[in-house]
C-alpha cells in the first residue's frame, strides 16, 4: 500500500478505516527495518498523526494496531522527532501504564496496549538521546519501578514484565541521573534482587544459602531466563562502583543475600548451551561488582555429598567459575569483554581468601614438572594464561598477569619461576618489581612445594624462557683476547650509533626497581651509593 495513501486515511481520522489501512500497512511492513530516504518527510508525517490519533478515545484493537505503527516507525532514527516531545512520550507511557503523576491513574490500559507500547517505548529510547532526557524528566523509573513491585501480587504475562524490564535496563544504561535515582531514591538494589528472587522461585535453606534438591538443579525455563537476565543487567548498571566504596552492615546484607542468589544462578543451567553460557556472563559481570567482602557468600554453603570440598570449604562456585574461564579461553573471541570479568573476579576472590587462592593454585598452577617446554607452549591453563601476557589488547595482558602473580602470592620469584621472566617483564615493570622482591599483601608464609623433576632441572633452568634451554656453542670460541675485545667494541658501537639516532633507547633499572633510562638509572645508583657512603661517615 502506498504510504501516502495511508497518511491520508489517518488524516481523515475515521476508526475503522484506519484500523484497516494501518492492518494491512502493519503487515507489509513487519519485516522492515531499513526505509527509502524519499518517503522520510512522509514516515514523520505519519508519525505526528499516529501520536494525535492516539491521544482520542479508542477501541484497545485499534490502540494496539496503532502503536504497531509506531513502533514500526520508530525502527528508523530519522522519523523519531514526533515522538521525542514531552506530549508524545507522556502518550506512550500512559498508555504503557507507567506515566508517572501525583493523581490517580484513571485507569489499567489493556495488556496488550501495554505490551505495545512497551516495544515502542525501548525502541524511542535506545536511539534517541532527546527521549532518554525527557524520560529522566518524565520519572518513567518510578513508575516502572511500582509496577515492578507488584510483580509478586499481580499476574502479568511474561511479555510485558520482559519489556518493563528491558526499558529500565535501557533507561539505566544510557542515564547516569537514572541509575542513581533507581539505586538510591527507589532502593533499586533491594527492588531488583527481590524480583530475581521471586523470577527464580528459590527457596532458602539458611540467610545466605538457597535450598537444593539432591541431585543435578532442573534447567530454568526459558522464559525465567530472559527476565532473569534482564534484571541482571539493571543490577549491573547500578551496582557499578559497589565494589569501589566502603558499604555498611545494612549494605553488607544486601549485597551477601543478593551474592548468594548470584551464586545460584552459576550452579544451574538455562536451556541450551549457548544460553547457560549467556546466563552465567552476566551472573559474573554482576558478581564482580559486589564489595569484596560481600564475596565470602561464594564459599558460605556446607559441603554436602557430592560437592567438591578443598580444606574443607565448599568450592563448587570457584569451580565453576574455573570452568568458565577456560571455555573463554578456549573460545577466543572478544577476549576482552569475555575474560576480564571473570579474571578480574577470581584474582578479588584469590586475594582476599586463602582457600579461594589455594584452590585456584592448585588448579591453574600445580607443581612443576615439565621444564622442557616454555611456559606459554601447551593447552594447560597455566600455558593459555601464560600466552595471555604477551597479548596485544593490555587489559587482557594486565588482567592474565595480575591472576597469576596473585596465585603466586606477589612473590616475584615464584612468578617468574612458573611464568619465565620474558613473560612476567610487563607486570614487574609496572609494579617497580624488575629487581624482584615482593609485593605487600596478606598472604601466609607457607613455601611453595617443588617436584623431584623441577629441582633436578632448577640449576639448568633459563630464567627468561622459564625452560631448560640447550647448551649453545659458545660464539667466542678459539678468538683471541684481542678478537673478543674487536667484537666487543664493535657492538657497543653499534649500540651507541642505534641510541644516538633514537632508533632504541638503553634502559636500566633503578634501586627502586623501575626501569629508567640508562643515564638516570645510573645516576640514581651514584645517588644512592654516595648517600650510603655518607652515612657510614666515608668521605
Amino acid at each position: 500500500m502506498e504510504l501516502r495513501t495511508v497518511v491520508a486515511t489517518v488524516e481523515n481520522g475515521e476508526q475503522d478505516t484506519v484500523l484497516k489501512v494501518l492492518q494491512i500497512y502493519n503487515q507489509e511492513k513487519s519485516q522492515c527495518f531499513t526505509f527509502d530516504d524519499e518517503e522520510r518527510e512522509e514516515r514523520k508525517k505519519m508519525a505526528q498523526l499516529l501520536i494525535k490519533f492516539l491521544e482520542r478515545e479508542l477501541q484497545p484493537s485499534c490502540q494496539v494496531t496503532c502503536l504497531e505503527s509506531i513502533r514500526i516507525l520508530s525502527r528508523d532514527k530519522y522519523c523519531l522527532d514526533p515522538f521525542t516531545t514531552k506530549e508524545g512520550l507522556k502518550t506512550l507511557s500512559r498508555h504503557a501504564g507507567i506515566d508517572y503523576s501525583e493523581e490517580l491513574i484513571r485507569e489499567v490500559p489493556d495488556l496488550d496496549v501495554i505490551l505495545e507500547s512497551l516495544k515502542c517505548l525501548c525502541n524511542i529510547v535506545f536511539s534517541s538521546p532527546r527521549a532518554q532526557e525527557l524520560s529522566a524528566e518524565a520519572r518513567l523509573v518510578v513508575g516502572l519501578a511500582k509496577r515492578i513491585k507488584l510483580y509478586n501480587e499481580r499476574s502479568l504475562p511474561h511479555e510485558v514484565k520482559f519489556f518493563d524490564l528491558r526499558l529500565l535496563f535501557l533507561l539505566t544504561a544510557l542515564r547516569v541521573d537514572i541509575r542513581q535515582q533507581l539505586a538510591q531514591e527507589l532502593r533499586g538494589i533491594s527492588l531488583m534482587t527481590d524480583t530475581l528472587e521471586l523470577t527464580l522461585g528459590v527457596k532458602w535453606m539458611d540467610p545466605y544459602e538457597v535450598a537444593t534438591e539432591e541431585g543435578l538443579l532442573p534447567p530454568l525455563p526459558r522464559q525465567e531466563t530472559e527476565r532473569a537476565m534482564e534484571i541482571l543487567k539493571v543490577l549491573f548498571n547500578i551496582t557499578f562502583d559497589s565494589s569501589k566504596r566502603e558499604v555498611d552492615e545494612e549494605d553488607a546484607a544486601l549485597y551477601r543475600h543478593l551474592g548468594a542468589l548470584l551464586r545460584h544462578c552459576l550452579m544451574i543451567s538455562a536451556d541450551g548451551e549457548d544460553r547457560t553460557e549467556e546466563f552465567h556472563s552476566h551472573t559474573v559481570n554482576l558478581l564482580g561488582n559486589l564489595p569484596l567482602k560481600c564475596l565470602d557468600v561464594l564459599l558460605t554453603p556446607k559441603v554436602r555429598p557430592g560437592s567438591l570440598e578443598y580444606m574443607g570449604v565448599n568450592m563448587d562456585a570457584v569451580s565453576i567459575l574455573l570452568d568458565f574461564l577456560e571455555r573463554r579461553l578456549d573460545r577466543g573471541h572478544k577476549l576482552k569483554e569475555s575474560l576480564t570479568p571473570v579474571l578480574n573476579l577470581l584474582t578479588e576472590s584469590a586475594r582476599v581468601h586463602r582457600q579461594t587462592r589455594k584452590f585456584l593454585k592448585a588448579k591453574v598452577l600445580p607443581p612443576l614438572r615439565d621444564v622442557r617446554n616454555r611456559p606459554e607452549v601447551g593447552n594447560l591453563l597455566r600455558n593459555k594464561l601464560v600466552r595471555l601476557m604477551t597479548h596485544i589488547d593490555t587489559d587482557v595482558k594486565h588482567c592474565a598477569a595480575e591472576f597469576l602473580f596473585v596465585l603466586c602470592k606477589e612473590s616475584v620469584s615464584r612468578f617468574v619461576k612458573y611464568t619465565g621472566y620474558g613473560n612476567a617483564a610487563g607486570l614487574l615493570a609496572a609494579r617497580g618489581l624488575m629487581a624482584g622482591g615482593r609485593e605487600e599483601g596478606e598472604y601466609s608464609e607457607d613455601e611453595d612445594t617443588d617436584t623431584e623433576e623441577y629441582k633436578e632441572a632448577k640449576p639448568n633452568i633459563n630464567p627468561v624462557t622459564g625452560r631448560v634451554e640447550e647448551k649453545l656453542p659458545n660464539p667466542m670460541e678459539g678468538m683471541t683476547e684481542e678478537q673478543k675485545e674487536y667484537e666487543a667494541m664493535k657492538l657497543v658501537n653499534m649500540f651507541d650509533k642505534l641510541s644516538r639516532e633514537q632508533v632504541i633507547q638503553p634502559m636500566g633499572i633503578t634501586p627502586s626497581g623501575n626501569l629508567a633510562p640508562m643515564e638516570n638509572a645510573i645516576r640514581d645508583m651514584a645517588d644512592e651509593r654516595s648517600s650510603s657512603d655518607s652515612d657510614l661517615g666515608l668521605d
